[in-house]
């Protein structure tokens, strides 16, 4: 399995950012995927998002797994909202043409495919960011830029452990997983759907649990020192903001303007080609 969506120290554009301009472009990226349904806007996010992804170096290795699991869950939503939503697209777009195809006593429509795939692409804009995100953002910096926006350090600092945590936590499961194989227990894709869940299963709540007294033994040993009894505090990883931060704060800001005026334009989020 090995380690995923942990921060890798690069020299690239990204990596270069200041931490609260990546979080800021991402919180702003964000809004604007979840509020447009306009599909030329989220092509030309699509396709600014696979640039991002490739300046910023990040290793397909690092998100293969979750990856894979977030497009079956992807999947598993896109079903739920056919068959128990069959005709949103129709209601939405003011329009009902059949494509010819009969799922039961379904009418597959042309409206509900366009709607559902807008759906999809906006998980394709959003989750990506996700990942960059993660995987570009020192835990450090990441709270410092936390900070900056006005949440409490405390708070701030929390965040930072736990993603600080995940990569150790993922090489637990890899040794464990790697010892019950070793012992004889199939958990790779030749064995069921249902034995391998039942047995990394086995294995994820122990995991939990330990996980859980490795939180209060840092929580105990920051309480020792005084963490938290003053109001504010300085950050070792704050990094100011160059020119190259500006730009692209400048930019995304730019950008969401433009792509909810070209969204909204005429009073309707939902632009539909065949009117």
């Amino acid at each position: 399995m090995g380690r995923m969506i942990s921060y890798m120290e690069k020299d690239t554009v990204v990596h270069r950012l200041s931490g609260f301009t990546k979080l800021l472009f991402f919180i702003i990226w964000c809004i604007a995927g979840a509020l447009t349904y306009d599909t030329r806007v989220l092509v030309v996010m699509l396709f600014m998002g696979a640039v991002i992804y490739l300046v910023s170096k990040t290793e397909w290795k690092q998100v293969s797994a979750v990856f894979k699991a977030i497009i079956v869950f992807m999947i598993l939503n896109l079903v739920f909202i056919f068959f128990f939503s069959p005709y949103e697209g129709c209601r939405i777009y003011g329009s009902t043409t059949p494509t010819g195809l009969n799922i039961g006593s379904i009418v597959v429509t042309r409206e509900q495919l366009f709607y559902e795939l807008n759906v999809m692409m906006k998980y394709f804009t959003v989750i990506p960011a996700v990942f960059i995100f993660l995987t570009t953002t020192d835990p450090s910096e990441f709270a410092a830029s936390l900070n900056m926006v006005g949440v409490p350090y405390t708070f701030a600092y929390s965040v930072a452990i736990a993603l600080r945590y995940i990569p150790d936590v993922q090489d637990d499961f890899t040794r464990i997983k790697n010892a019950q194989e070793a012992r004889g227990i199939e958990m790779s894709g030749k064995a069921g759907i249902t034995d391998r869940i039942k047995r990394i299963a086995s294995i994820i709540f122990p995991l939990l649990f330990s996980t859980m007294d490795r939180i209060d033994v840092v929580s105990d040993a920051m309480e020792l020192r005084g963490f938290g009894k003053k109001k504010k505090r300085t950050w070792y990883s704050y990094r100011a903001l160059s020119l190259s931060d500006k730009c692209v704060i400048t930019f995304i800001v730019l950008f969401f303007a433009a792509a909810m005026v070209f969204t909204f334009y005429d009073g309707n989020r939902f632009w539909y080609p065949w009117v």
